[in-house]
């Protein structure tokens, strides 16, 4: 049988050829390199939309990108504490993490969120391996504050494992859970990202949020920061016009690119694509900062 196609199925199909031209030159300059994504907040809440995020890595990785995802669990860890009946405390935005605190961290996100984020990259594949920052005392810490309890501050990354897992074509996912000499560590997923990202002078450190990128006045969505340097950086700490919130994440992204990652992306993970309009077409998304032009 002879089967037709109308003119907006092939005008729809030369549309999406166009697109795979144009990603093209990018995917040659991003294979073999190693990206590290650090995936949370309400962008891997909605299973549906963490899916489509995971599409989208798992793209990446077919690509040649040597990927690392790394996440945290904040609300896993609360509704799990809810459901235990313990007690939440938190002191200047950090959770106090004593030792049964310490057990339902590492519940939810060993045992939860981590497994969650293997299964669903694993139905594209046999391409994720699940970890801890415990496992082969991958982050290495101590405690950041005797009123927090057990929350890690990490004193040294080692990437022997992760290296061993992107050597053979998988894709380490971490949870935030560190190693320490007296146990466990729950540490703040952002900075573990930050931390192994150096370790491995990786070419790109992602964050993967809830929020569009970097705004120079976050009630104004039309002041979006496309791209600043480490001296901008600086000079916008500095100035004490950064939201209060931001002021950790843009300093760990500095530091990073002070030591040795090349470029550090803030995108909004529940923006339909979002990796992909980054780094895959001449547009991009977000925000992306560089050491200098």
């Amino acid at each position: 049988m002879i089967q037709k196609r109308s003119r907006e199925e092939l005008e729809s199909a030369a549309e999406k050829a166009a697109i795979l031209a144009e990603a093209l030159p990018w995917i040659n300059k991003m294979s073999g390199k190693t990206f590290v994504v650090k995936y949370g907040g309400a962008a891997m809440e909605d299973r549906a939309l963490c899916n489509e995020v995971v599409k989208d890595l798992v793209l990446m990785h077919r690509v040649g990108v040597r990927l690392v995802l790394v996440h945290g669990g904040g609300k896993a860890i609360n509704s799990l504490m809810k459901r235990l009946d313990a007690p939440v405390q938190f002191k200047n935005g950090l959770r106090v993490t004593d030792d049964v605190t310490m057990e339902i961290v590492k519940m939810a996100l060993v045992g939860d969120v981590n497994q969650m984020l293997v299964s669903q990259i694993n139905a594209y594949g046999e391409l994720a391996v699940g970890i801890s920052g415990s496992d082969a005392r991958t982050f290495e810490c101590v405690a950041a504050n005797p009123d927090l309890g057990r929350v890690g501050k990490i004193e040294k990354v080692n990437t022997k494992l992760v290296s061993q897992i992107l050597d053979g074509g998988y894709i380490p996912v971490i949870a935030s859970v560190g190693w320490g000499a007296d146990g466990a560590y729950n540490v703040n997923a952002d900075l573990a990202a930050s931390e192994m990202a150096k370790a491995l002078g990786a070419d790109k450190l992602v964050y993967l949020s809830d929020v569009d990128g970097l705004f120079r006045d976050f009630a104004d969505k039309d002041s979006l920061i496309s791209r600043m340097t480490l001296e901008e950086m600086h000079a916008l700490i500095e100035s004490g016009e950064l939201e209060s919130g931001m002021i950790p994440k843009v300093a760990s992204a500095a530091d990073a690119l002070e030591r040795g990652v090349r470029r550090v992306h803030f995108l909004n993970g529940t923006t339909p694509h979002s990796i992909l309009l980054e780094f895959l077409t001449n547009s991009g998304i977000g925000t992306m900062f560089l050491k200098e032009e």
